[in-house]
């Protein structure tokens, strides 16, 4: 948080508002001015600076403005002395500059320029026809109306100039791309293998930084000419590729500076400006940072000092050496690696951006991969013949198994804090396509009219599909008449003829689409979904798997393979930026699974959320990396493409998108009997992105720094796993409870009294339907499952919902009994007899939050029963859940709570508790039992049973937890 001083002052002249309002950050004398709205004119109060006259007649509800920002940014000293403003002017209207005061020739300049100008010189911008800033200096007569044409031509055009063909030696501000480490034979610059931190050299460090640095210069010398560094994307969505080319270096000093290498900025206000980047939020979101932005020049100048800084720090800083040092997620160039992976993760990203910019503003850059040679085929048909012109994709069957994912602490490479900890993963058999839908497959949906037809969209699809009006793939280009379905493809650079063969490049929402297109049109029982992160980890080859990973680490090939040697041998793929672009579905050889393409050459998409793993922590250099994005609203990718490098490129990354997202990504089809083994942060998947548009999708206790989410460990799993089935361990010789005289067996199988005693009470059968809120591990959801025809059942953990899944599967899960201090047995899980397949097939298990109970309502449907076993003192806000009730419990429908009312604070903010506390003015004591009485009846429950009801939790033989819950009955009025 920035400490801030505001001053205001307010006028009026000729009956006009005229305000200035200025803000000083007490930290770093930064300082702008903030416009009103409404009819104004605000001007900069800091001194020395500029002074700028700015009208409008933007009415009250105009859009709010955003800011404008100047700087003198090429001072003598490295982040000293910044002077910044900032001028607020987003609006509806149209502007011209109009030079007020001189009569100066270059009207627009650079933000250096315009600070050093004289307090006496005004510059006037009002409505009208709206002037374009040409490329030598002055204003077009010509109309145009976009408002970031403000950031060009500065400087009379030189700049323009210079960005404009092929780039000059100086474009490059570290090595040259010639002499950089991962220069090849033909010429082309392409990326070394993931560095080995368990010893780490400086000539190591060096020669890594120079490639990533190198390799992101050659793809922004791309841009033909000013304009696209500053022009929007087509949908409006991201920053400008300026901000991007100034974001990297960035990244390095502020991470380098939270880790203690560096002391100081380099350009404090280049590094509060290119800090945060974009996470689009909603397909229709077109609110950005509309601002002036410093000029590639300037960029280009911080990135030259940001370089010389970082090479510095490795070949001095004392935690490093010339033999090798180990580098884990304690040592403060942890920091410096970070910033390796960040860079190579926004080459992916802007390359995308690129490939969305107007071909007439990029160019193929000397240096750069070439594309894969299948590109460079002419006799392409326009009309595609499946066999011929694209494989026909068949599926093919895969075994099920326990997939353990998670990347082990000590593993000697850099991770991200997403890919750290475990969970096993029950995957049942599923069948997956050969292939990844390719180009050719694809026309098919188009042809067929599948962009037209509702039926085949989620509701937020369909809203996106209709407001961006696609009727093709983004990247398609049409080559031929409206209606006559010919395209050809665009790359990165380049426009080629429609590959057929390659992988289509689809969003979220095109692929489901598809994959409901394709089987109505096969007219058969088979439903067709997406791939799963746990299943993808099955269709990799064994020699590159997890499990082989994790016994050596050269088995994750990118540790050990430079991106021009990736194409090679048995395991060979288009990753690490051997090319780039795509290449034909199977070029390179089948994995182990027989599934072509698994790694490289495109992204797929995914069933699952992004989600955190067990054990999940931030870290520190880094806290927001991952937790923002664990809400709900992003899909993971898996498999990496043509040009993932580094990280993504190893058998541990964990990436995601939103689904609307544009990526080097596809999908591969996958059919299944029973549900996908995904991971969901709140019910269901993206069907009709109902997280998109609930900001509170997803519990706080995921989303908080500290893992607080207390049940997402393996030992606690292990003791649910005993609480809910009982009967584990016969076969084992081992016994719930150690016998003894008045053994109080009375209080196993507590999931199942719970379910057993909602079932005695007779709810009135609506719909036979029943919930189990906070269902654990399963037991009490199977009891409920014997007595009514189908049970929603959910749970904060996504540990127990695994585990839950993989009882409902039958799977032979095997748990630890404790027996004392560190000596355990090792039992299978048991049903509770009368738990039959049949039985087992009723219920549908979900991750979920109790206290958004009401928000599930339209997911989870009504029932006439419902269970609630020892959670309601362990939410942080209890009536939120009791406010949903009345929402899912049909009339006559009985609800069965059952609660020890053991309020702690780090559970329920006191002020949640429904009692255990004095009075504040009688100081008598207010009970629980009495409040939730009240609250119930309130909500129009009555109550109709109370019992006590014992319960015995193990820790060890000779210890157990014995607790006295109170058992309520409620009938729905």
């Amino acid at each position: 948080m920035m400490l801030s001083r505001v001053t205001s002052k307010t006028t009026f002249s000729a009956g006009r508002v005229v305000s200035t309002i200025h803000r000083t950050n007490v930290a770093t004398g930064r300082g702008h001015s903030t416009l009103a709205r409404g009819r104004h004119v605000a001007k900069s109060s800091l001194p020395g600076s500029a002074q700028w006259l700015l009208s409008s007649n933007n009415l009250p509800n105009a859009p709010s403005p955003a800011c404008i920002g100047r700087s003198r940014l090429l001072g003598d000293g490295i982040g000293a002395g910044i002077s910044a403003w900032s001028t607020c002017v987003r609006s509806a209207a149209t502007f011209t500059i109009t030079p007020m005061g001189s009569n100066r020739k270059n009207r627009s300049q650079s933000t250096a320029a315009v600070a050093e100008e004289e307090d006496g010189d005004l510059l006037h911008l009002t409505e009208g026809a709206a002037g374009r800033v040409t490329g030598t200096g002055g204003i077009d007569a010509k109309a145009h109306k976009e408002d970031w044409m403000i950031n060009l031509g500065r400087d009379s055009g030189r700049i323009n100039e210079w960005l404009t063909g092929p780039r000059s030696y100086e474009w490059y501000t570290g090595v040259h791309p010639s002499q950089c480490p991962g220069v090849c034979s033909d010429g082309a610059l392409r990326s070394l293998p993931l560095p080995n931190l368990a010893t780490v050299t400086r000539k190591a460090a060096r020669e890594y930084f120079d490639n990533s640095w190198a390799l992101y210069e050659v793809m922004f010398a791309g841009l033909n000419g000013e304009e696209p560094f500053y022009r929007p994307p087509v949908h409006g969505l991201r920053h400008p590729q300026i901000f991007y080319y100034g974001h990297t270096p960035c990244l390095y000093i502020n991470k380098l500076r939270v880790s203690g290498v560096l002391e100081k900025p380099v350009n404090a206000y280049f590094e509060s400006i290119f800090e945060v980047g974009v996470d689009e939020m909603l397909w229709d979101d077109m609110h950005k940072n509309d601002m002036v932005w410093p000029t590639v020049a300037e960029v280009h100048e911080y990135r030259k000092q940001v370089y010389e800084t970082v090479v510095e720090a490795i070949e001095t800083h004392p935690s490093l050496s010339d033999d090798g040092v180990l580098v884990n997620q304690e040592h403060p160039f942890w920091a410096l690696f970070m910033g390796f992976e960040h860079e190579r993760i926004h080459l992916e990203t802007s390359s995308v951006l690129f490939r969305e910019t107007p071909l007439h503003l990029v160019q193929t850059p000397h240096h750069w991969p070439p594309m894969h040679p299948s590109s460079k085929r002419s006799s392409l048909t326009t009309q595609p013949t499946e066999s011929v012109d694209f494989p026909s994709n068949r599926m093919v069957s895969v075994s099920g198994s326990n997939v353990d994912l998670g990347k082990p602490a000590d593993f000697p490479s850099y991770g991200w804090d997403n890919e750290y900890g475990e969970r096993r993963v029950n995957v049942p058999d599923f069948q997956a396509s050969e292939n990844m839908v390719t180009n050719g497959e694809f026309f098919q949906f188009v042809t067929d009219g599948g962009y037209r037809n509702e039926k085949y969209w989620c509701d937020d699809g369909w809203a996106w599909r209709t407001h961006r009006n696609m009727k093709w793939p983004f990247f398609w280009e049409p080559s031929g008449p409206s209606g006559s379905n010919e395209y050809s493809l665009r790359a990165i650079f380049e426009v080629v003829p429609m590959q057929w063969d390659w992988p289509v490049d689809v969003n979220y929402y095109e692929a489901k689409a598809y994959c409901r297109w394709k089987a109505e049109k096969e007219r058969t029982s088979r439903s067709y979904r997406l791939l799963t992160e746990a299943e993808h980890h099955l269709l990799r080859s064994k020699e590159h798997n997890l499990n082989a990973a994790r016994q050596d680490p050269t088995a994750d090939k990118v540790m050990v393979t430079a991106g021009e040697q990736f194409p090679d041998g048995p395991t060979g793929s288009n990753l690490n930026l051997a090319y780039s672009s795509q290449n034909p579905v199977g070029t390179y050889p089948a994995s182990t699974s027989g599934h072509n393409d698994v790694t490289g050459n495109a992204w797929e998409w995914t069933e699952d959320h992004f989600n955190p793993l067990s054990g999940f922590e931030v870290h520190h250099v880094y806290e927001d990396f991952s937790t923002p994005c664990f809400d709900g609203k992003h899909s993971s990718i898996v498999g990496g493409s043509f040009i993932s490098t580094g990280d993504e490129a190893s058998v541990f990354a964990r990436f995601h998108f939103r689904p609307h997202f544009l990526q080097h990504s596809g999908f591969r089809l996958v059919s299944s009997d029973g549900e996908a083994p995904a991971t969901h942060l709140f019910p269901g998947n993206f069907s009709g992105q109902v997280a998109a548009r609930d900001e509170g999708a997803l519990p706080d206790a995921v989303m908080s720094n500290d893992d607080s989410n207390v049940y997402e460990s393996i030992e606690l799993r292990d003791m649910y796993l005993g609480l809910h089935f009982s009967s584990s361990g016969a076969e084992e010789g081992v016994k719930p409870i150690l016998p003894h005289p008045n053994c109080p067996e009375y209080g196993l199988r507590f999931p199942q009294r719970v379910a057993e005693l909602l079932c005695t009470l007779k709810p009135e059968r609506t719909n036979n339907r029943a919930l189990d809120i906070g269902c654990a591990v399963g037991g009490s959801s199977f009891e409920l499952a014997k007595h009514f025809d189908h049970v929603e059942a959910f749970d904060f953990s996504a540990s127990f919902i695994e585990t839950a899944k993989q009882m409902q599967s039958e799977a032979r899960i095997k748990f630890n009994v404790p027996i004392e201090a560190d000596i355990f047995t090792e039992v299978v899980a048991k049903h509770d007899n009368g738990v039959t397949p049949e039985v087992l097939e009723k219920v549908r298990f979900f991750t979920g939050d109790a206290c958004r109970l009401k928000q599930y309502a339209a997911e989870i449907g009504t029932v006439d029963g419902v269970v609630m076993a020892n959670l309601l003192c362990r939410l942080p806000d209890p009536l939120a859940c009791l406010d949903g009730m009345s929402s899912v419990v049909n009339k006559g429908g009985v609800v069965v709570m059952v609660t020890p009312f053991s309020w702690l604070e780090e559970f329920t903010p006191r002020s949640k508790w429904l009692g255990g506390y004095p009075d504040p003015v009688s100081g008598e004591p207010i009970y629980s039992k009495g409040v939730l009485r009240d609250t119930m009846e309130a909500r129009g429950f009555e109550q109709i049973h109370e019992e006590e009801m014992p319960l015995l939790i193990r820790e060890h033989q000779r210890k157990y937890q014995y607790i006295i819950s109170e058992a309520t009955g409620w009938r729905k009025l």
